[in-house]
């Protein structure tokens, strides 16, 4: 693949892209990204993943560098340039280059934006083989995990744990000891009596994009609620898989060391699956 970046108006090899040692997303993490799946030259969830974009730039108060049909057009350009019709397109927005202080850099201070195109599995052909282990983590995160900002040290230090654990992912927990989500995912679980629970959209997690599809596909088949669940439940329950725009639909066979239920892909997994292949791929082979 030849590695074409975006950044500040200019595409340029990825190795010669840079971006100012006074860029607050540097200094302060300071901004905001997003994570868009490309599947065959299509942009997966596009609108929900701009209107999240959108979203979090204003709970910022970051102005948007540019109009949603020009950012398409720079992320088809990535593409384009690229020679590559299928991978992850990053985008990220900062609050721009300025002086280094707290507060917010003067009126008119233009917006950082940085696309990159990178590599990524293609959806698997098969849910078995497509699942992975997960770590209990206390959730040490700020207070507004609603916004999807770059300032991402918490969630690093989670999936360090769980690497160094021998497991995919860190599911977290509040003070409460209800689950919130995954470092970088959505949590999902069947519960002891057959419902599919994740848990509310709140100030609390991120308003995942997977997340928000997959309801929309549920179409009323599978009992499901929108209700948080403890560690006690995450342990007891039948299924529990995660979601993301890279895991799609990932089955967790064990937390802690323990078996999730039996030890093997569950049946309502085995359905979500099926309908985020159908949601992802449209027409396309896996």
């Amino acid at each position: 693949m030849s590695r074409i970046a975006y950044v500040n108006g200019a595409y340029v090899p990825h190795r010669q892209a840079r971006v100012h040692v006074e860029d607050r997303g540097f200094q302060f993490a300071d901004g905001v990204y997003e994570v868009v799946y490309v599947q065959n030259g299509r942009f997966v969830d596009a609108d929900l993943h701009l209107d999240r974009l959108d979203r979090s730039l204003h709970e910022l108060r970051i102005d948007a560098p540019v109009g949603r049909a020009a950012l398409l057009a720079v992320l088809g350009e990535v593409v384009r340039r690229s020679r590559r019709h299928h991978g992850l397109l990053y985008i990220q927005v900062t609050r721009g280059t300025a002086r280094r202080e707290h507060k917010f850099p003067p009126p008119g201070t233009r917006p950082s934006l940085v696309v990159t195109l990178h590599r990524a599995a293609p959806f698997p052909k098969s849910l078995d083989g497509w699942t992975g282990t997960a770590i209990t983590w206390p959730d040490e995160r700020w207070a507004r995990c609603d916004i999807k900002s770059v300032a991402l040290l918490p969630n690093v230090l989670a999936r360090q744990a769980a690497s160094e654990q021998g497991a995919l992912d860190a599911i977290l927990y509040d003070a409460n000891d209800c689950i919130t989500e995954g470092a970088a995912t959505s949590v999902w679980i069947v519960d002891a009596a057959g419902t599919l629970r994740t848990r509310p959209l709140s100030a609390a997690i991120l308003p995942g994009c997977t997340r928000a599809a997959l309801i929309a596909e549920l179409g009323g088949a599978i009992p499901f609620e929108e209700r948080a669940f403890t560690r006690a439940e995450l342990r007891d329950a039948r299924e529990v898989f995660v979601t993301s725009a890279t895991s799609f639909v990932k089955p967790v066979l064990a937390i802690d060391g323990a078996k999730v239920g039996d030890g093997a892909v569950g049946t309502v997994s085995r359905r979500l699956f099926a309908l985020m292949a159908r949601h992802v791929l449209g027409n396309d082979p896996p």
